[in-house]
């Protein structure tokens, strides 16, 4: 009996674990986050701090495989033609080792880029340095920031539905951003991404 409830509370612990939405002792909602400057797919530097104007940022870890990411391009498209206008624009981050992930190399992501039409910055993470800060696990895996604050809005997923896009009942980043832009605290600021497992050596 003893033994059968020991199996059980485990099982809760793995459950609870798998389904759990904190990211690796990176950022939280609520946390200030920090300017970076990496290199966009115009060999041209990026940071924040570049973005005057913006209200916030929607940053995306993305590579070009995964299918996840792929299920999701013209979503991140959409969502910059959408709010880039109204201050939020995208920034997207490749947080892959292109020596553990092949596919993923600068040169790849600028012919993925051109592919797509991408509307937005579309950053190399060189070296690994700056995912790691934010706790990004997979790829896609969204955190929108609001300025001034540089302040952590959201962490999760564009919506609920990460492969197919003609089943998406919810959408959490527009939800967020339409709070946000309304004065209001949003509803929801975290869910679980669901995508592919971010490739180090």
């Amino acid at each position: 009996m003893k033994f059968t409830r020991s199996i059980l509370i485990l099982l809760v612990v793995v459950v609870a674990s798998a389904f759990t939405v904190k990211n690796n002792g990176g950022y939280q909602v609520g946390d200030t986050v920090a300017d970076f400057s990496l290199k966009n797919i115009d060999n041209k530097m990026v940071s924040l701090s570049d973005y005057k104007d913006a209200k916030g940022f929607v940053i995306i870890f993305t590579c070009n495989h995964c299918p996840y990411s792929i299920a999701n391009e013209d979503r991140i498209i959409a969502l910059d033609k959408k709010y880039k206008k109204l201050g939020y624009p995208v920034i997207a981050i490749n947080p892959n080792d292109p020596k553990a992930s092949k596919g993923d190399s600068f040169e790849d992501m600028q012919v993925r880029a051109k592919e797509k039409g991408f509307t937005f910055p579309y950053l190399y993470d060189e070296g690994q340095k700056v995912y790691p800060k934010f706790g990004a696990t997979k790829t896609p895996h969204v955190f929108i920031v609001s300025k001034p604050a540089m302040k952590v809005e959201y962490i999760g997923a564009i919506d609920n539905s990460s492969r197919d896009e003609d089943a998406v009942t919810e959408k959490y980043v527009e939800n967020v951003i339409d709070a946000l832009l309304a004065g209001k605290k949003p509803s929801k600021t975290t869910t679980r991404a669901i995508g592919c497992s971010i490739k180090v050596l």
